[in-house]
């Protein structure tokens, strides 16, 4: 999906980003041009005069830490934000309220998400047309990816849902889904999932709460070997297998290729919402387990103030913090399944601040992964080359004098639109 049309300004326009920090310690500058990195030097190499040079804008990054922006592979963009009650079903409530959890999922730094959204029942395709309306009017801010997710696909109710499964993808849903746990059938669910995303050369993103290592195994099986791939999530009962079990199934799931999407905040609406022995609320997948194993694993974050969890935030870096401050993993790796690990489970190019790679990027304040992932105010990010969102924030010390008593306040002050 592009955000403009070959040769025009969009595509051409050059943005210099000066003195940002790098991981590795360096302070650079940055030259985009259209939607590539187009050069990376030291410091002042690059820069020109002030304000704009010859070749377009400039944006002072000093005292901000670069980083390849992140991509958010597990949303829910149908049920985002009616924690308050459920969803009314009306199309122009779900295309409204999935723009609004986009931008926000936007304004933590994520340029990509991908949303499972929910088709069959009475809605039919009614959600995932109004999602896909909401990605088209986000063109140039992010990308937006879709996962038809129907209900049952074995059986004789099985049959209508196999019919607006084939509708979704032909309508221009990005990946098949579903929940497996759900269907009387799970190996019967799972190969017809499979058989149709082979038709459609799509790939496959299934919900399962992975409670049962031997249902697991035939499921990683059945995926093995297919091409462009199969992911899983947010597989939270393989927390409460036995430590013999664990490595058992988490040497399966290297062996079959399967990826793993972490939600280290917990929350998701199409298993939780159902109820049922395959709910573990409490669990999250043991990450470290799995990446001993070689599991290729992602995190994302989830329920977004639905009904699984009337909060979430949308923030990626709120998934890295909680993985690394958990002890799943060190910051960096935390980052990178937010990241690099995310964006390849989307099919998406690898990101590096090197030149040649795609422009997308997010500048936090700080100077250090493991100082943003505890404090990331105030961010910049970059889609396809331009500054599409900002988010400040400016922490004020207001002194109070209060019947003899002196008192410090901290006011941090937050705002976000896409620019």
């Amino acid at each position: 999906m592009t955000d403009s049309p070959r040769g025009t300004a969009a595509d051409t326009a050059t943005l210099l980003l000066c003195g940002a920090r790098l991981t590795d310690g360096r302070t650079v500058d940055v030259r985009l041009s259209g939607p590539r990195i187009e050069a990376v030097g030291t410091a002042g190499s690059l820069a020109g005069p002030a304000g704009r040079t010859a070749e377009g804008a400039r944006i002072d990054l000093r005292g901000y830490l670069l980083l390849a922006a992140p991509a958010e592979p597990h949303a829910h963009l149908d049920l985002a934000l009616t924690a308050g009650g459920p969803p009314s079903g009306d199309a122009d409530d779900v295309q409204r309220r999935a723009t609004e959890a986009a931008l926000l999922h936007l304004a933590h730094g994520a340029t990509a998400v991908r949303s499972h959204v929910r088709i069959g029942d009475v809605s039919g395709l009614r959600s995932l047309e109004a999602v896909t309306q909401a990605r088209r009017s986000l063109r140039g801010f992010l990308d937006i990816q879709t996962v038809a997710v129907p209900r049952l696909l074995t059986g004789a109710a099985g049959a209508d849902g196999m019919a607006m499964l084939r509708d979704a993808l032909k309508m221009g849903a990005s990946a098949v889904g579903g929940c497996p746990d759900l269907d009387p059938d799970p190996s019967g669910y799972t190969e017809a999932v499979l058989t149709l995303a082979a038709e459609f050369g799509l790939p496959v993103d299934l919900h399962t709460a992975a409670a049962d290592p031997a249902r697991l195994a035939r499921l990683a099986a059945m995926a093995g070997g297919m091409r462009p791939g199969v992911a899983l999530g947010p597989c939270h009962g393989l927390a409460a297998l036995d430590p013999d079990a664990l490595a058992r199934t988490a040497e399966r799931l290297a062996a079959a290729g399967v990826r793993v999407t972490a939600l280290p905040q917990g929350g998701c609406g199409a298993l939780e919402r159902a109820g049922g022995p395959y709910v573990v609320p409490a669990g999250v997948v043991p990450v470290r387990q799995l990446l001993a194993a070689g599991v290729r694993v992602a995190a994302g974050s989830g329920a977004l103030a639905d009904l699984a969890n009337p909060v979430g935030r949308a923030d990626p870096l709120e998934a890295a913090y909680l993985l690394a401050s958990h002890g799943a993993c060190s910051p960096a790796r935390a980052y990178d399944l937010v990241s690099g690990r995310s964006r390849a489970l989307l099919g998406l190019p690898e990101v590096r601040v090197e030149a040649g790679f795609p422009a997308e990027l997010l500048a936090v304040r700080g100077e250090s992964l493991a100082g943003v992932l505890s404090q990331a105010y105030s961010r910049i990010v970059v889609h396809r080359g331009r500054v599409v969102s900002r988010t400040s924030a400016v922490r004020e010390f207001c002194e109070q004098r209060e019947a003899g008593r002196d008192a410090a306040l901290d006011l941090p002050r937050q705002s976000h639109r896409p620019s």
